[in-house]
C-alpha cells in the first residue's frame, strides 16, 4: 500500500469517527420545537354540536279487505248455452208445424222463441243461484311502507378551557369532564 493511500483512508476514518458521535448527539437530542409536558387545564364550557338527521325506518301496514266467495255446485250450460239450445228445441217444434213456406216461417219463429226463452230462463237462474251462495270473507293484506322520523345526534363537544389565567376553545369528540389533559410546549423566539 502506498503513503498516498495510506494517508487518504487515514483522513476517511477519522471522519468517520468524528462523524459518528456528531450524529448521536444529534439523535438524542430533540429539537427546541418538541420540548413540552403535559398540564392539566380546567374546563369551563362544554357545548354539545347536535345535527338533525332524518331517518327512514320501514313499518308493517295490515288492513281487512273482503271477498266475495261463490259456493254451490258448478256446471250447467250457462247463459250462451241455454239461449242456443232454446233455439234448436224452439226450431225443431216450429219446423214441425205448418206446411211448405208456412213451415220455414215457424222453424224461423220458433228459433227466435225458444232462444229468448233460453235466455230467460237461464238469466233467472244465475241471479237465483248467485245471490242465494255468495259468501262474503275476511282476509288481512299487509305492505310495508316507510315512516320518517328525525332525530338529534351528537357530533362533537365545542370545548372551552381555562390554562394559567389563558382562555382556550377547541372542537372534540367527547365530554372531556371537568379538567382536559393539554400539551404545553414551550420555545425560544430568535430576534
Amino acid at each position: 500500500m502506498s503513503i498516498r493511500t495510506l494517508a487518504l483512508a487515514t483522513a476517511i476514518g477519522t471522519a468517520l469517527v468524528a462523524a459518528v458521535p456528531a450524529a448521536a448527539e444529534h439523535e438524542s437530542t430533540p429539537a427546541p420545537e418538541s420540548r413540552g409536558r403535559f398540564g392539566v387545564a380546567r374546563v369551563i364550557d362544554v357545548d354539545p354540536i347536535v345535527r338533525v338527521v332524518r331517518i327512514s325506518e320501514p313499518r308493517r301496514s295490515c288492513w281487512d279487505e273482503d271477498y266475495v266467495v261463490r259456493s254451490g255446485p258448478r256446471g250447467g250450460t250457462g247463459t250462451a248455452g241455454s239461449t242456443i239450445l232454446g233455439g234448436i228445441i224452439g226450431g225443431a217444434v216450429g219446423h214441425a208445424f205448418g206446411d211448405g213456406r208456412g213451415r220455414d216461417a215457424a222453424t224461423v219463429a220458433g228459433v227466435l222463441v225458444g232462444s229468448a226463452i233460453g235466455h230467460d230462463r237461464a238469466e233467472r237462474h244465475n241471479e237465483v243461484y248467485h245471490s242465494g251462495h255468495d259468501e262474503v270473507r275476511t282476509r288481512t293484506r299487509c305492505d310495508l311502507q316507510d315512516e320518517w322520523r328525525e332525530e338529534e345526534r351528537i357530533e362533537g363537544y365545542d370545548v372551552t378551557y381555562e390554562y394559567q389565567g389563558e382562555r382556550y376553545r377547541t372542537r372534540m369528540s367527547r365530554d372531556p369532564g371537568e379538567t382536559l389533559k393539554v400539551w404545553v410546549s414551550v420555545r425560544p423566539v430568535n430576534d
